[in-house]
């Protein structure tokens, strides 16, 4: 039995697109991973799904989360500092940073987000988003894309 320490100057850190995310690990006997992410203004995901549900606890910022429902327009929730959002596995959804500020959270992952994550992240922020790579990563690690009522 050990514990493990991870200080604000340790842990991992990739680019995944332009959000910072840092690794912080996950919890011995359990399925679960704990990831930092910082979302700068202008940035976001767009609509997916999967099969790892999700928890986002805001810690500064305003982040804009919508469930993509079958019948009609997105729920849409802004979720400020303090606020925790739960994802289900497979709920079409997205987040999105709409305001001037960045956001930093903790979000709560199984391993199959952190190796999508890992397989398209890079040391450095990209220039430009390879949207042909992350669209196969996709798909290696069965992330879907919602097909949206016109």
């Amino acid at each position: 039995m050990k514990i493990d320490v991870t200080t604000p100057g340790d842990g991992e850190t990739l680019w995944v697109v332009a959000d910072r995310i840092r690794f912080l690990g996950g919890l011995a006997g359990s399925n679960l991973e704990l990831i930092e992410v910082e979302v700068p203004p202008g940035s976001g995901t767009p609509p997916h799904s999967h099969a790892s549900p999700e928890l986002f606890y805001v810690i500064e910022g305003e982040l804009t989360v919508r469930h993509f429902a079958t019948d009609g327009p997105p729920e849409v929730t802004i979720a400020g500092p303090g606020t925790s959002v739960r994802v289900d596995p497979r709920a079409p959804h997205n987040y999105s940073n709409d305001g001037g500020n960045p956001v930093r959270m903790l979000v709560l992952i199984e391993p199959s987000m952190i190796a999508f994550f890992r397989d398209i992240g890079t040391v450095e922020p990209p220039a430009q988003p390879d949207f042909a790579r992350i669209g196969a990563a996709m798909q290696r690690h069965g992330i879907e894309t919602p097909t949206m009522a016109a």
